[in-house]
């Protein structure tokens, strides 16, 4: 197996018409994505010593976070509005290898910075606001 490279994640915003439009507004430089799976537990006298999970029910989630710079000054104004209103937009994030992700997000945490002599970075924490798919790129 090969290794793959994790160079840049592309976040889009919709625009929330039908069919939704997806504008690029960043690039994560470095990032990472964590799936969350909660079980049901349904382990009982009978189980013996081995807990016994009840599949595909539970709540899943998506969190996604990075840092990198933004594409222009509107894309910085238009996520930092997100964040301070704690909005739920459908983005996409597209990966290096082709595959992507889509849906309703929140960004639960921003953060800028930058010195006098280098580009303005951000950083965030998005996490998912209901079903997310997955495609294969």
């Amino acid at each position: 197996m090969s290794a793959q490279s994790g160079v840049l994640v592309l976040i889009k915003i919709g625009n929330g018409a039908g069919p939704e439009i997806f504008t690029t507004v960043g690039g994560l430089q470095a990032s990472s994505m964590k799936l969350d799976n909660q079980v049901l537990n349904t382990s009982n006298v009978t189980s013996g010593n081995w807990k016994q999970l009840l599949a595909n029910v539970g709540i899943s989630s998506i969190t996604i976070s990075g840092s990198g710079i933004f594409t222009n000054v509107a894309s910085e104004e238009t996520i930092r509005g997100y964040a301070f209103n704690n909005s739920i937009k459908n983005y996409q994030f597209v990966f290096s290898n082709g595959d992507y992700l889509t849906g309703a997000f929140q960004i639960i945490s921003y953060e800028r910075d930058g010195n006098y002599d280098g580009a303005e970075t951000y950083s965030l924490i998005l996490d998912s606001a209901g079903a997310i798919s997955f495609t294969k790129g």
